[in-house]
């Protein structure tokens, strides 16, 4: 008999919490396997199996506050075929494929909804529940959900958030983008997005604004003389905000690869802590969503954050001339402790011109 026991989950987290059992009692698995899921502060880790065996007991059920080394589960080298076992867990799927839902006696307004086929009789007190009535639903809050919360909560009583805005023309970008995608993709194997030329232009005024890529420690300020860009994703589980490395020496093409590589780890709950770790400055997009205008929260112990919003059509004035153009507001949020609103207004100045001036680098 062995123990699964709770691995290293990251620099500075001690515990997480089972979210799932990909394995039930009794079953087999093979080496390579995916076990259980644990969910930390910022990413899910999942456990894999180091040999073939079955799952003998599970200690720490869905939902579990579990700490590093712990241990989760008992399995053994093992491995059979119990066909009474088989045909029991059979019978207890079509249940409940046949029976999503049961009523409980004199409450006519609770329902208990199975989430989890058990692998034996013995285990059908351990299915988990739901319990909802007719206007409420109440569900644990996950540990991503907690983080996000405590450190949203954090900077707005620790720096002194200010937001100041502008507006882009987006009509050259738009129309770059329409004139080279075809050779941009042949070439990157990638479409042209919007967010590359933001990274791009970001990272450039950074270098004119080396406040604004800064940040205070202590009674310190520590100047960043490189450009590690948070890309702020809302995944299905929350928001993460995985850093796209040395953006300023990267062309077009690499930061759209990285982004889509780093969406498709975000909802596949694949980040890993270096994805997560560090970063000198945010980028969040809430026009994806349909936001027009924001006041976004810095990252901390970043100094600044960059809100990007929907493009819409709307009339201005070029030349005394009124005009219909593909307009976004843009919004700087940042910590007045360290950077002064001429520092600020500067930063989405220089931002505007390079943005409606852009080139694919």
């Amino acid at each position: 008999m062995k123990n699964i026991t709770v691995p290293e989950l990251g620099e500075s987290i001690i515990e997480g919490t089972i979210t799932s059992w990909l394995v039930k009692e009794g079953e087999n698995f093979k080496s390579g396997d995916n076990l259980a899921e644990i969910e930390t502060e910022k990413i899910t880790i999942e456990i894999p199996a180091q040999s073939s065996g079955k799952l003998t007991k599970i200690i720490a059920p869905v939902g579990a506050t579990v700490n590093v080394g712990q241990s989760i589960a008992e399995i053994t080298d093992e491995v059979t075929i119990d066909e009474s076992s088989e045909s029991k867990i059979n019978q207890i799927k079509e249940m409940k494929e046949t029976a999503k839902e049961v009523r409980l006696p004199n409450k006519p307004d609770i329902i208990v909804k199975t989430e989890n086929s058990p692998s034996s009789e013995d285990n059908l007190q351990n299915f988990d529940i739901e319990i909802e009535n007719q206007n409420e639903k109440t569900i644990p809050m996950s540990k991503l959900r907690q983080t996000i919360a405590r450190r949203l909560k954090d900077a707005q009583n620790t720096a002194a958030i200010l937001t100041t805005f502008n507006e882009v023309d987006m009509s050259a970008i738009m129309s770059l983008r329409k004139k080279e995608q075809s050779s941009f993709k042949k070439k990157y194997g990638v479409k042209l997005g919007i967010m590359s030329f933001f990274v791009k232009a970001c990272t450039d005024v950074l270098k004119e604004i080396p406040e604004i890529n800064s940040e205070i420690y202590e009674n310190k300020i520590i100047y960043k003389n490189y450009f590690d860009i948070g890309i702020a994703i809302g995944s299905e589980k929350g928001l993460v905000v995985p850093i796209i490395r040395d953006a300023g020496n990267l062309s077009n093409g690499d930061i759209e690869k990285n982004i889509i590589n780093l969406a498709q780890k975000a909802n596949s709950n694949k980040l890993t802590m270096k994805d997560l770790s560090g970063g000198t400055f945010s980028i969040t997009n809430g026009g994806i969503y349909g936001s027009m205008m924001s006041t976004p929260i810095i990252n901390p112990p970043q100094s600044a954050i960059l809100g990007m919003h929907s493009i819409i059509d709307r009339p201005i004035a070029v030349k005394k001339k009124i005009v219909i153009k593909p307009m976004m507001y843009i919004a700087l949020s940042y910590d007045h402790r360290l950077i002064d609103g001429k520092q600020a207004v500067t930063f989405l100045v220089r931002l505007k011109e390079l943005l409606e001036n852009p080139v694919i680098i």
